[in-house]
């Protein structure tokens, strides 16, 4: 479990490394963490990316959604897990109105740079605006379509985006302007696998998938889902990768991440 620690050699991932995995045909692998721990079994598996994501304020905080987490919160998990790993390239989600002007996002985005350790800062919604002067700064961002988990006051209830043709060519179109803004990498959440795979077709940045099937150049699930340890219900488009695997929870990411070079990981069964 501590090869990579004890391994000074191992240069941590970046965002060019993503890019030519894309280029290449080759599958990103990425899951949640929020602590040291986690973040070493990740690591030590061979998980391409971390993402420290805001979903903590749900499975680490028990509360009903993410909007409660606070920068803070934020800057104190990323600043944990980039301890605990070494070669994943490190992500950390912007979280609940921290980016609601240019100049909030600049100086939150710092903070989870210099302080949390993050490589890559990921918002949510169509704000090519906020990524372009992010991106201007010479920071790394990776956008966030489909469905937005910060929104959920505004959406009603978490239900997949783009079913609808106008809902689709939006979503589309959304993320060429993020691409054209300066993106250098896209999530893409809750969307029909079709719309998936078109814009992953599309773009030349990295697009991961979650719940947006099988085409998409990457996978990211939540960890405690996958691993089935979360207090409420598991997504459908996750898996129990614990229950899988047949043994412990370093068995489990390793499964993951072979399913998911291997394409095996979404099936049609965790998709739209």
């Amino acid at each position: 479990m501590t090869q990579y620690l004890a391994d000074s050699t191992i240069k941590p991932l970046s965002i060019l490394d993503l890019a030519a995995m894309k280029r290449a045909g080759e599958k990103i692998t990425c899951l949640t963490a929020y602590d040291a721990s986690f973040s070493t079994i990740l690591d030590n598996a061979g998980v391409d990316a971390i993402l420290v994501g805001d979903s903590l304020g749900m499975v680490v905080q028990g509360h009903g959604s993410t909007l409660p987490v606070s920068m803070s919160d934020m800057v104190y998990h990323t600043a944990c897990v980039a301890r605990g790993r070494r070669r994943s390239l490190l992500i950390a989600d912007l979280p609940f109105m921290s980016c609601a002007t240019v100049e909030l996002a600049a100086e939150n985005a710092a903070r989870l740079i210099q302080a949390g350790g993050a490589q890559v800062v990921k918002l949510e919604g169509a704000r090519p605006e906020i990524i372009e002067f992010l991106s201007n700064q010479g920071i790394a961002v990776c956008g966030h379509l489909g469905l937005l988990p910060q929104s959920i006051n505004q959406l009603g209830r978490y239900r997949v985006q783009g079913r609808e043709e106008d809902e689709a060519d939006k979503i589309l179109e959304q993320a060429r302007q993020l691409e054209q803004a300066g993106a250098a990498m896209l999530v893409l959440e809750c969307i029909p696998a079709q719309l998936a795979r078109t814009i992953s077709r599309e773009l030349r940045i990295p697009v991961i998938g979650i719940g947006a099937g099988v085409d998409c150049d990457g996978q990211v699930l939540v960890l405690y889902d996958m691993l089935d340890i979360g207090i409420g219900r598991r997504p459908r488009f996750s898996k129990n990768y614990l229950q899988a695997a047949g043994g412990g929870i370093d068995a489990a990411v390793q499964l993951y991440v072979s399913e998911v070079r291997q394409s095996l990981f979404p099936d049609a069964e965790h998709g739209f």
